[in-house]
């Protein structure tokens, strides 16, 4: 009789944009121009699918505006849901609890917007959940690039200004406040504005 497969204890959230031409990277077209951005945004994309496919943890992939399940992301190696929530906060706080409610131990989410990103370190970030509450991996410009926890913190996703610089230091400011240990990972870009692209992007 052939063992049983157990359930992965540790989940890895993707939360990813539907590519749609001028309703992605929009920051980054104003200066470069849609076309540019889009064609970034799906590199971006592919760079984040093959960091994550071979890691030994349960994904889901959640979309902005519809499950595509056509796309180059494999159904069989990703789940595929849909966001859901009236900000950026929400959709993050909902998506943590089905997770944990669904009996994971750690999560950690991320997006798909950091080429600096690697296995290396998303595995360090399960690897710190083993001895504090929270991970989480700051972004140079002033956001973060993945959070991690082991249950659920509702205040980290309330009272933002999401997409601005002060993010990180809020979501710090609460953490603290919460008594909560955490582990702060190495600083990452996120790519957002021309000035974030690195040379052969350009």
């Amino acid at each position: 009789m052939s063992k049983r497969k157990s359930k992965p204890q540790s989940l890895l959230i993707i939360f990813y944009r539907n590519p749609e031409l001028g309703k992605v990277k929009t920051r980054l077209a104003a200066t470069i121009g849609d076309a540019k951005a889009y064609s970034i945004y799906l590199l971006l994309s592919e760079h984040t699918r093959d960091v994550v496919e071979k890691l030994p943890f349960h994904k889901i992939l959640y979309y902005s505006d519809f499950v595509d399940t056509d796309d180059t992301w494999s159904s069989a190696v990703h789940e595929k849901l849909i966001q859901s929530g009236d900000n950026l906060g929400e959709k993050m706080e909902t998506a943590f609890r089905t997770g944990f409610n669904c009996g994971y131990k750690s999560i950690c989410i991320i997006g798909t917007d950091c080429l600096d990103l690697s296995a290396r370190i998303i595995k360090e970030a399960f690897r710190r959940l083993l001895t504090h509450d929270v991970v989480i991996g700051p972004a140079v410009d002033g956001g973060y690039y993945l959070l991690g926890m082991n249950y659920l913190h509702p205040a980290v996703f309330k009272n933002k200004n999401w997409g601005t610089n002060s993010v990180l230091s809020e979501t710090l400011d609460d953490l603290k406040l919460s008594g909560l240990s955490f582990w702060q990972l190495e600083t990452l870009n996120d790519i957002d504005r021309a000035e974030d692209l690195p040379p052969n992007f350009k």
